[in-house]
């Protein structure tokens, strides 16, 4: 029997790009990683390159790599087709099968704005107020109590005047471990730090082995900066976590018309060849470590340069490399539901549902990003979280599959026929009862005064007032007296 883990919704991917297409951005993408190839700035990672067979050339501050196609298709023998993340509930875990359509939605982004929203009567206010420990842990414990919310990516930037850069990493794992039982993703802020959160995470798991069979955390590093250069520091912490055999998403995120081209071709052109680079490093150092297609690319917004999410290009970008990652057989880390609106309302909701409703279909694994941000990725707030939660639980009930099958025939065949046969000729006393089959009965958020957002705000505060899910306290203290660096949860506590 298979071991359980969250269910998401399995989809018939939808198809943007023909099979002549795909296999025509690979060969563009490999035919970029020839020439101009990757600019190094991580003189370990050109030596692997090179021990590899890659031709490396001296670039004023930097190395070229000229990355042969021969050694690509080595790399992506070994990359893994099926990668598990684990949780401190099992039932959370999520298995992520290159070739199963399973989608799963969670958080992302480590914003450094908490949008706190009050309410005098109906009418709302917004406060904008710095990220913090004790913000962090609110935003894992209400993404523990969201339903549709598979996995959780920090979503506030902790910045207590306590915070350094030695021990931040530490305690961001550790408190958001603390506060919810889903798989936990984050950066690696310190190299110095990898080793003190392996050990909290192999400690929660239950040891090192149980750690391999159920890594309750993992890893995300932007080891390429757009366009084709290979990260100094970046490159130290994949190549570290890449020996260590933990999961690790190999993200990219150029902005189409600044760091990319704007055309839909070139752009996953590029992505791809960046990510593939990125994949063959952590494969080079570790083959057959876990290791996720981290497809990030955004559009650049004509009008001042920032980043744009709420763009029907971006659907385009993103489906093309679900498609990419398919095609190569390697677990894809998508993005959907970010807002480009700065507070809740009807452009942040027309925005994300643009995407949740169009990058879901083409069957990435792992979609991040999808509760709670506005302001692109710069603002978090709960109750848009909430109403994420409510919005993706209609989009995963709309991508099911049909339940058309042979073995239902005689059963609607002999209700049909009850019903024709009655005196009231209606199906009412035939619908399926909410606790046997999901039914959308209305919409999740109803407010007759205060609207939805009203609704949200009440639902977070209910939220906030459940009991925590914390780690046992024997656990707990173990952790303390054996990992360095916890700070308390709330100031002065």
């Amino acid at each position: 029997m298979a071991e359980k883990q969250r269910e998401g919704v399995v989809v018939t991917p939808e198809r943007r790009l023909s099979e002549g297409q795909l296999k025509l951005i690979d060969g563009v993408s490999r035919d970029l990683l020839q020439d101009p190839g990757v600019l190094s700035y991580n003189e370990r990672a050109t030596e692997i390159f090179k021990a590899a067979g890659a031709t490396v050339e001296d670039a004023g501050d930097c190395r070229r790599l000229r990355i042969p196609s021969a050694l690509i298709d080595k790399i992506l023998k070994t990359a893994p087709c099926t990668v598990v993340l684990g949780a401190r509930n099992p039932d959370n875990r999520l298995v992520l099968d290159a070739h199963e359509p399973r989608v799963r939605f969670g958080s992302g982004a480590e914003t450094n704005v908490w949008l706190e929203v009050a309410f005098e009567g109906c009418i709302p206010s917004f406060e904008r107020l710095p990220g913090s420990i004790e913000r962090l842990c609110a935003a894992a414990h209400l993404c523990e109590n969201l339903e549709n919310l598979d996995f959780f990516i920090r979503c506030v930037n902790i910045r207590d005047e306590a915070v350094t850069e030695d021990n931040k990493d530490i305690n961001k794992f550790f408190h958001s471990l603390n506060n919810i039982t889903k798989h936990v993703q984050a950066g690696l802020t310190s190299l110095a730090a990898l080793d003190d959160v392996l050990a909290l995470g192999e400690m929660i798991a239950g040891g090192k082995a149980a750690f391999e069979k159920n890594p309750v955390l993992s890893f995300i590093t932007c080891v390429i900066k757009s366009p084709l250069q290979l990260v100094n520091d970046t490159g130290e912490k994949l190549i570290e976590i890449s020996k260590r055999r933990a999961p690790v998403v190999i993200s990219s995120c150029p902005m189409a018309g600044a760091t990319a081209p704007f055309d839909e071709f070139g752009m996953v052109a590029q992505i791809n060849a960046e990510l593939l680079a990125g994949i063959a490093l952590n494969q080079l150092v570790s083959p057959g470590a876990p290791v996720l297609y981290g497809a990030v690319p955004v559009r650049t917004r004509l009008d001042n340069l920032n980043d744009m999410y709420g763009a029907p290009e971006f659907n385009h970008y993103n489906m093309d490399c679900a498609q990419m990652a398919r095609f190569y057989g390697l677990p894809c880390y998508s993005t959907a539901g970010v807002g480009d609106a700065s507070v809740p309302g009807i452009q942040a909701n027309t925005e994300k549902l643009l995407t949740l409703l169009t990058v879901p279909r083409a069957g990435a694994q792992y979609i991040h990003y999808a509760f709670g941000l506005l302001e692109r990725t710069n603002v978090f707030c709960p109750e848009q979280a909430v109403l994420d939660d409510a919005h993706i639980g209609i989009v995963k009930y709309m991508l099911r599959d049909p339940d058309v099958r042979e073995d239902r025939r005689e059963d609607l065949l002999a209700m049909m026929r009850e019903v024709m046969n009655s005196d009231h000729k209606t199906y009412v006393y035939h619908l399926p009862l909410p606790t046997r089959e999901r039914v959308y009965v209305r919409y999740p958020l109803e407010d007759e005064e205060g609207g939805a957002l009203h609704a949200a705000h009440l639902r977070y505060r209910e939220i906030l007032g459940l009991p925590r899910d914390a780690l046992a306290p024997e656990l707990h203290k173990d952790i303390r007296a054996r990992v360095p660096n916890i700070l308390p949860e709330a100031p002065n506590s």
